[in-house]
């Protein structure tokens, strides 16, 4: 019988109004997987008058005893690691090592936010004022609306939710109606981690009915933060909404990533990082390679190696071996194959894979791709990647900017000094030399520019993001002058 997944708000499992609900199905198979409440705006907003309530209680706790929570919440999604697999297989298609991999990684955000419960300082500043004593303080903001994306779904959701718990706020979180019950793992996770009901909220929808509930989330005024990973279309509409309340955000959108591969590069290895980068997930990351940037001179060989390596990659049913699963959807089978089909027609050439006939797509790479090509342009956000060749260092770093995007990049040379010059001229929040645009720590900032999006996660600067800096004086002796 299909698992039946309840809202959580105050600590209950709730029904959404009238018991609407809402299938999440195997995108490979079609088979209903999960069945979700369908949350309408007034359930959110019951949401958020009980993250409201808990907020007092959970801000006013000692850091020791929220550092036990994450702790303990680390451990118990340790614990849940089979279930984990199973529900993302089940519900987003992707193999079990990029399920093992999300809760490996999601492990360790909880345990680094448990670490950062005792980082929220201020500090003691001069003041011109005679006898006054002047500091900052941070302080938890209120409650926080974390939204996450399916496709990686642990340590997305897990993100959303771990710093701003560590600094003494209160959460709702929006779970993706793609992974409902992967989502709601989580909660679940740290519901049983001893935090105060209503510490934790969850709510799922329809998709029909996302605009609504988001819109009243933000609205709301005891919503003080909001953080949202996902598309930059979405994003725009998350930054129109909360500019409208003044709600500060933190916006990680989506990418076009750029791999630059230099003349003096070495060439087994750019390879090694790129086949990583471009074909973990499917592609379906939002530091995926897309564009690989090739200098002429070893044009040739970097590509024959890719192609070979890339034909080789096994593709098949999530619950076995193989390197790629499923996609999320038909539409992403759909959107890949008409920028393929593009692409061959302004004059790219297919060096493996092809139209894609099911979700089961192959790795597919096009050489010679134009800046006129909408594959060099548009996330792809599958397995299709596009090569374009240039003749030297100042054109790799001209077509790496072109784009509106700037979420992560990667760079590979054997002279240092030349790559982290590349590095620095890339239009990124993240640049890696020598290795995979794939790549992220918890306790290091992470996020974009451009139209990848505002704010950073990870570490000091994720405890910036998620408390409010408030300025204390206290006149210490004397007596103050005043004009009148």
């Amino acid at each position: 019988m299909t698992e039946k997944i309840a809202l959580s708000i105050g600590g209950a499992d709730v029904a959404a109004s009238g018991d609407a609900t809402f299938e999440r199905r195997n995108p490979l198979t079609g088979e209903v997987v999960t069945v979700a409440a369908a949350a309408t705006a007034e359930d959110s907003i019951a949401a958020v008058r009980a993250a409201a309530h808990a907020f007092p209680e959970w801000s006013a706790t000692p850091p020791v005893q929220r550092r036990l929570a994450l702790l303990t919440a680390a451990d118990h999604l340790t614990e849940l690691r089979e279930e984990f697999v199973a529900s993302i297989a089940a519900e987003t298609g992707a193999p079990a090592h990029w399920a093992e991999f999300n809760v490996n990684l999601a492990t360790s955000v909880l345990q680094e936010a448990a670490a950062l419960t005792t980082a929220v300082r201020g500090e003691t500043i001069p003041t011109n004022v005679a006898g006054s004593f002047a500091m900052t303080t941070r302080v938890p903001a209120g409650v926080v609306l974390g939204i996450a994306p399916w496709n990686a779904p642990v340590i997305l959701g897990v993100r959303a939710l771990a710093t701003p718990l560590a600094v003494g706020n209160t959460v709702v979180f929006k779970g993706s109606e793609k992974c409902p019950r992967t989502h709601r793992l989580i909660v679940d996770t740290l519901i049983g981690s001893g935090m105060p009901a209503g510490t934790v909220n969850f709510i799922s929808h329809a998709q029909e009915d996302a605009g609504a509930v988001v819109e009243a989330l933000i609205a709301h005024p005891a919503v003080r933060r909001v953080n949202f990973t996902g598309s930059t279309s979405v994003g725009r509409i998350v930054g129109r909404l909360c500019g409208e309340h003044l709600t500060p955000s933190v916006l990680e959108l989506g990418g076009k990533a750029p791999f630059v591969v230099l003349a003096d590069a070495d060439v087994d290895a750019a390879v090694d990082a790129a086949i990583f980068g471009a074909f973990a997930n499917s592609g379906q990351i939002c530091m995926s390679t897309e564009r690989i940037i090739v200098d002429s001179g070893i044009a040739d060989d970097f590509v024959g190696a890719l192609a070979g390596r890339a034909s080789g990659l096994s593709v098949g049913d999530p619950s076995g071996d193989a390197v790629l699963g499923s996609v999320i959807d038909a539409a992403t089978v759909a959107r890949c194959n008409a920028l393929l089909e593009d692409a061959i027609s302004k004059g790219a050439r297919v060096m493996t894979g092809g139209l894609a006939t099911s979700t089961l797509m192959v790795p597919t790479i096009v050489d010679h791709v134009t800046p006129d090509m909408r594959v060099w342009r548009e996330e792809t956000f599958g397995p299709l990647k596009a090569i374009r060749r240039v003749n030297d260092v100042d054109e790799a770093v001209a077509a790496a900017n072109d784009t509106e995007f700037g979420l992560s990049a990667a760079v590979f040379g054997r002279e240092s000094a030349q790559a982290l010059d590349v590095a620095l001229r890339i239009d990124a929040g993240i640049c890696h030399v020598n290795g995979p645009t794939v790549h992220d720590e918890p306790h290091i900032p992470f996020g974009g520019v451009k139209s990848s999006g505002w704010g950073r996660f990870g570490g000091l600067a994720g405890v910036h993001e998620f408390t409010d800096l408030k300025w204390i004086t206290m006149q210490s002796r004397g007596m103050r002058h005043y004009p009148f």
